[in-house]
């Protein structure tokens, strides 16, 4: 017969030191048992008969036991607190199995990859993602999952159904504990901060995450373009741009997205709502991230750098975009006209060319352009300014651009002579241009006038007198 103290030993050599004798297995699973009547009861959930179910939300349990502790989680009575960090539990045994959390004693460690779990339990779960055993499938969307729990959380998600919401932003989640993350992020306290960069985190799986871009370790990639990824998630993500599906479309402006958060953040470019705001310029922007990118400029910090140019970056992504133009590869290539992009951003503004189609136009002069960023340079040449001098003759320029390319002549490089006469130009275009002037031939002609001229552009201009009139 137990005492309380025999009870309590019993329980300490089973959850602290896991020293108990186990001599009934079941035949089904493996897992083993001090008694034989915990093995028959442990059976009857391979039977699949669960005959006690709850009042208040329908869950069925195979022992009446387990209905008496599922009622306690209703009533909301967890008479079970740690010392430790004050988390409170409506059964004991839950209560010991969290302790080992804070003796930091990981006893169970995975062969394929040396993780390390508190419990069995979770090592046998954990162990599942090397097996590949995925028994669990959605009907919904066809998505596997090792444990069937895992399943029902994901269910969740095509219900739509999200009761719990933040009370300071009003964002909604399918589980309390989704919502107990999000809410750190609003407190501001990020106790986890990376000893390379500095950066901070909220939550410890967000610094692990962060690691691997320090590690350069990028296990997961795709098939079909070869870019790596640090996580899994993030090569599922990508893997949906080469799919073409984008299930989301914004209904102001029809543009089509990839995922949900995609629309989320492009409709704040229709509310014209733009809450941050630099210190240092003024600026706006509609994502926090976004500021946060733009304030490395005022900042100069540039850690990366080309190793075949010496160009400098703020970003080690806007590195990675730049190293393609020294690899000379340009997947993206127009259909009309063939030339080819290193991005397929940059192909998409070229085809704007062959549309014709320019929507922003010039309020002083008329002048009509494919894209707002090519006005807004184009407005500086009516202002006057010219903020960008050379510094070796003083010359001054409206844009960086011109001003790069007007060094071309101090320095030398990257400079174009004319064979003919020998006058030197900056720019390929320039040259060519020039080159018409030696020729005698004069294939551009006037629709309105029919006077002819060496290069389209002297017939541009000359067509402006028409417009005049």
């Amino acid at each position: 017969m137990y005492t309380e103290s025999t009870f309590k030993m019993r329980n300490h050599r089973k959850y602290k030191h896991h020293l108990l004798f186990k001599p009934y297995s079941c035949e089904l699973c493996g897992k083993s048992f001090v008694e034989a009547g915990h093995l028959k009861k442990h059976q009857l959930i391979h039977s699949g008969v669960k005959l006690y179910s709850c009042d208040l939300c329908g869950k069925s349990f195979v022992q009446a036991g387990n209905l008496k502790t599922h009622r306690i989680m209703h009533s909301g009575f967890k008479p079970y607190n740690c010392d430790e960090c004050g988390k409170s539990f409506t059964q004991a045994g839950n209560l010991l199995k969290h302790q080992l959390i804070h003796s930091g004693v990981k006893p169970y460690s995975c062969e394929f990859c040396g993780k390390s779990f508190v419990q069995a339990g979770n090592l046998k779960s954990h162990q599942l993602i090397h097996s590949a055993v995925k028994a669990y499938s959605c009907d919904l969307c066809g998505k596997w999952f090792t444990r069937a729990e895992n399943l029902k959380r994901h269910h969740l998600i095509h219900s739509g159904f999200k009761p719990y919401s933040c009370d300071l932003c009003g964002k909604c989640f399918t589980q309390a504990e989704g919502l107990k993350k999000h809410q750190l992020i609003h407190s501001e306290v990020k106790p986890y901060s990376c000893d390379l960069c500095g950066k901070s985190f909220a939550r410890a799986e967000g610094l692990k995450k962060h690691q691997l871009i320090h590690s350069e370790v990028k296990p997961y990639s795709c098939d079909l373009c070869g870019k790596s990824f640090t996580q899994a998630g993030s090569l599922k993500t990508h893997q949906l741009i080469h799919s073409e599906v984008k299930p989301y479309s914004c209904e102001l402006c029809g543009k089509s997205f990839v995922r949900a958060e995609g629309l989320k953040t492009h409709q704040l470019i229709h509310s014209g709502v733009k809450p941050y705001s630099c210190d240092e310029c003024g600026k706006s922007f509609t994502r926090a991230g976004d500021l946060k990118k733009h304030q490395l400029i005022h900042s100069g910090f540039k850690p990366y750098s080309c190793d075949l140019c010496g160009k400098s970056f703020a970003w080690a992504g806007d590195l990675k975009k730049h190293q393609l133009i020294h690899s000379g590869f340009k997947p993206y290539s127009c259909d009309l006209c063939g030339k080819s992009f290193t991005r397929a951003r940059h192909l998409k503004i070229h085809q704007l060319i062959h549309s014709g189609v320019k929507s922003y136009s010039c309020d002083l002069c008329g002048k009509a352009f494919a894209q707002s960023r090519n006005l807004q340079k184009h407005l500086v040449t009516h202002s006057g300014i010219k903020a960008y001098s050379c510094d070796i003759c003083g010359k001054t320029f409206s844009g960086k651009r011109y001003r790069n390319i007007h060094l071309r002549i101090h320095t030398g490089n990257d400079v174009s002579y004319c064979d003919r006469c020998g006058k030197l130009f900056t720019t390929d275009a320039q040259l060519k241009l020039h080159m018409f002037s030696h020729s005698e031939e004069r294939p551009y002609k006037c629709d309105l006038c029919e006077k002819t001229f060496k290069s389209p552009h002297y017939l541009k201009r000359h067509q402006q007198i028409h417009t005049r009139k």
